[in-house]
């Protein structure tokens, strides 16, 4: 950093704010720290009354903040995501670029925070975002940085980092068992549930099953609406805990797929199910989801409906964070749980 006269600083950098000040009144700043001076600057700092500035001069292996925030937006930034329109002071704000599921490598994104001097910072992984939403920025600490640290980070990151899972419309069957409600007895609740689940996603459920606790039934139904309806995902609800005429857990079983769990730490939710057939999902939904505004099935559906096919582990990691603290108003997915 040195001192020059003005009308030498034409492509020199700010090394501070220039402020206006005029007799009694503070009138903001006129220039940032890091502004690039250029030919038409020079009339309005002499104006103010400045003849000499400490500047910057980037030397051959220098990189000006604004330069460097680009190169590593470029080595972070994936499918489904955008940028703000201007780079400030050496930060980039990153946005959702489509309505989808936030992916974080969060292995790649320590160690690119473990190289120093360049940060980048984001919401939680898995999150469900809409476009345009905010979901992390990268910003370059130093107002001059040594482009050796930003070749180390892009010698160490191979893959983006960041990315946002398209979330496309899908199709389901509902298929609600209990003796209770196939009988009259009880009016089911669980239909304007799930479909206000899966509306706000642009999913559709396009019939819905009432069936008595009949293994047989149920799994004949399961099959059905993936064999001849071919939906995207069916969804179980009812008869999901262990009392003897609780069936849907054994009758999804027999349906011969992949079962990937029956339960989850999440709470409500426990009783949750996952299982695929032939690919599609079946979601055994617990009476939780009735009565509760946030359960296990808000975690789970947006990763399903981005077609992600989820694993044991995928589901017993929810055990961090998978309390949902029932909040008088809910906040969701800008909260902590499920993450």
């Amino acid at each position: 950093m040195k001192q020059i006269r003005i009308e030498d600083a034409v492509g020199c950098i700010l090394s501070h704010d220039v402020t206006k000040i005029v007799p009694g009144e503070f009138k903001g700043r006129l220039f940032k720290k890091g502004h690039v001076i250029k030919e038409e600057d020079i009339e309005k700092l002499l104006d103010i009354g400045k003849e000499h500035i400490y500047v910057w001069e980037p030397k051959e292996n220098e990189l000006h903040e604004n330069d460097a925030a680009t190169r590593i937006k470029d080595l972070v930034l994936g499918e489904g995501c955008t940028i703000s329109e201007e780079i400030k002071e050496g930060k980039i704000d990153f946005f959702a670029d489509r309505q989808g599921v936030l992916k974080i490598n969060k292995d790649l994104l320590l160690k690119l925070n473990m190289v120093g001097e360049i940060i980048v910072s984001t919401m939680h992984n898995n999150t469900p975002v809409k476009k345009g939403e905010k979901i992390g920025a990268t910003r370059v600490i130093p107002l001059i940085i040594n482009e050796e640290k930003i070749i180390e980070a892009e010698n160490l990151i191979k893959e983006k980092i960041i990315r946002v899972e398209e979330i496309k419309p899908k199709k389901a069957v509902l298929i609600t068992t209990g003796n209770e409600v196939y009988k009259g007895r009880i009016k089911d609740a669980f239909l304007p549930v799930m479909e206000e689940k899966l509306g706000y996603y642009g999913s559709e459920i396009i019939r819905q099953v009432i069936l008595p606790d009949d293994k047989e039934m149920i799994s004949e139904n399961i099959i059905k609406a993936i064999e001849e309806d071919k939906v995207d995902v069916v969804i179980c609800t009812g008869g999901m805990s262990v009392d003897p005429d609780d069936v849907t857990p054994s009758a999804i079983k027999d349906c011969n797929g992949e079962i990937v769990t029956y339960g989850a730490p999440v709470l409500p939710g426990a009783m949750f199910l996952l299982a695929y057939y032939k690919n599609t999902p079946i979601l055994g939904v617990p009476s939780c989801a009735m009565y509760a505004k946030r359960t296990i099935l808000d975690l789970v559906l947006p990763r399903v409906l981005a077609d992600e096919k989820l694993t044991f582990e995928d589901i017993a990691s929810y055990g961090n964070g998978g309390m949902c603290l029932s909040c008088e108003i809910c906040s969701f997915p800008h909260c902590s749980f499920g993450k």
